[in-house]
């Protein structure tokens, strides 16, 4: 089996130093494309919608909102493919 990773251009996802194995092929993303990375609108959904206008009390209160979150989506698998489809991918 052979796979293509999408990546952002964050310096340690083209790290040198990185040992790509030979069936992946490393496909990074242009630059200053958020919306092109379905995960960037799946932390803004989550921000926009269980995340922003609060107050942390701590560390732990920050990773308990997230994980909190995170646990809401998983629990809506159609709200994750509603924000990770894209119209442009479909016309042809």
């Amino acid at each position: 089996a052979h796979a293509v990773l999408l990546l952002d251009q964050a310096g340690w996802h083209l790290s040198d130093k990185v040992a790509v194995p030979p069936n992946i092929t490393l496909a990074p993303l242009p630059p200053k494309c958020p919306e092109l990375n379905a995960m960037e609108n799946v932390w803004q959904f989550m921000r926009d919608n269980w995340l922003s206008n609060r107050v942390f009390r701590s560390y732990d209160n920050i990773v308990d909102h997230c994980c909190d979150a995170w646990n809401k989506l998983t629990e809506q698998p159609w709200r994750i493919m509603s924000i990770g489809l894209r119209d442009w991918a479909y016309r042809s």
